[in-house]
């Protein structure tokens, strides 16, 4: 197999698709016509391998339809190589975020049925592998985009699986600015929470199409869950997020999502949801949604109405006064960007 797949990929026509901090993936075709992603380490990085090496365990312990498939590897070669099922669409990222798209390349529908598919691949690896499975990189970028916008969850090189006693782990920091849990960052102790709060980043960026952090935006609001979390307090949220996604009538089910969004970002995670609850509330809205959509009688206060109970469990701030950048988000978020530029 290993033989197969590096021959394949030095006698076949390659195209490249990206550069990342992980390696190069290129589209190839293997012998048999079929399209394939091929990701190679970079030269001379010893650590990449043991990352591919990572990759290949926890991508054997993975069967979902919305999880990346790995067809193949060559780890034994100077340089390694997987080779995976080939993703059509692109990013998540490059939908939301690239020159052309303008924020609004995908409508609202299909924000919601991805923010859906990708919660739900998260719950599986939480909770329905053998052995629990942290991501600990979730983000758009690693969100692929496959025929018919199919959520493909990919990118398992930093993942951790965590043994059946154990609800965290002792690990390095490891993750991307803008998405990396703060109290992971503080205690070097990765939980299912922490995927938790990276996904809350992500609906933060399907209801604004604004990126997770920007040093282009003024000081206060470089982070986007900071912006998010400060404008709902100040019932602000209809400054930000990207109104060209919604009309008068659909507003009620991005309300419920960004109220999803705040409470997976709370400072301490024991305080968020489990994703497997928030693909729950995510399911939820999206067949109640696609009901409204396609029934004109369908009335959007009995749709409220079963989506939210009076009584929210999940009702607390993530954060105290939104005027002082000294509180809550702002101070953890300053804090680690301040370690980061150090060089931590």
């Amino acid at each position: 197999m290993a033989a197969y797949c590096y021959r394949s990929t030095i006698t076949m026509k390659v195209e490249l698709l990206v550069k990342g901090g992980y390696g190069i993936v290129y589209k190839g075709i293997l012998a048999d016509n079929k399209v394939v992603a091929i990701k190679k380490s970079k030269v001379g990085v010893p650590a990449q391998k043991e990352q591919f090496v990572n990759e290949v365990i926890v991508l054997s312990q993975i069967n979902h339809r919305n999880v990346v498939r790995l067809l193949g590897c060559c780890l034994e070669t100077p340089v390694p190589l997987l080779v995976y099922e080939y993703i059509t669409n692109g990013t998540l990222f490059h939908h939301i975020h690239g020159k052309k798209s303008k924020g609004s390349s995908l409508s609202w529908e299909l924000r919601l049925k991805i923010a859906a598919e990708t919660a739900g691949a998260l719950a599986y690896l939480h909770s329905s592998t053998s052995t629990p499975i942290i991501h600990r990189d979730v983000k758009a970028m690693n969100i692929l985009l496959h025929d018919n916008y199919t959520v493909k969850v990919s990118d398992f090189g930093a993942s951790r699986l965590v043994p059946l006693d154990q609800t965290q782990v002792t690990t390095l920091v490891q993750g991307t600015l803008g998405y990396l849990d703060p109290e992971y960052f503080h205690s070097n102790q990765v939980t299912q929470k922490s995927d938790v709060y990276s996904f809350g980043v992500v609906l933060m960026e399907l209801l604004t199409s604004k990126v997770a952090l920007s040093f282009a935006r003024p000081e206060s609001e470089r982070n986007l869950a900071s912006l998010f979390v400060c404008s709902m307090e100040e019932d602000g949220l209809n400054r930000i997020w990207d109104d060209t996604l919604f009309s008068e009538g659909n507003i009620e089910t991005p309300k419920n999502v960004a109220n999803l969004a705040k409470r997976c970002v709370r400072l301490k995670g024991e305080e968020r949801p489990t994703m497997k609850e928030v693909a729950s509330e995510l399911e939820g809205m999206r067949i109640m949604a696609k009901h409204t959509w396609e029934s004109s009688n369908f009335c959007p206060e009995e749709n409220v109405h079963l989506l939210w109970s009076p009584s929210n469990t999940y009702a607390v701030d993530v954060r105290g006064d939104c005027s002082s950048s000294t509180n809550g988000h702002d101070s953890m978020q300053i804090q680690m960007l301040m370690s980061y530029n150090d060089g931590r």
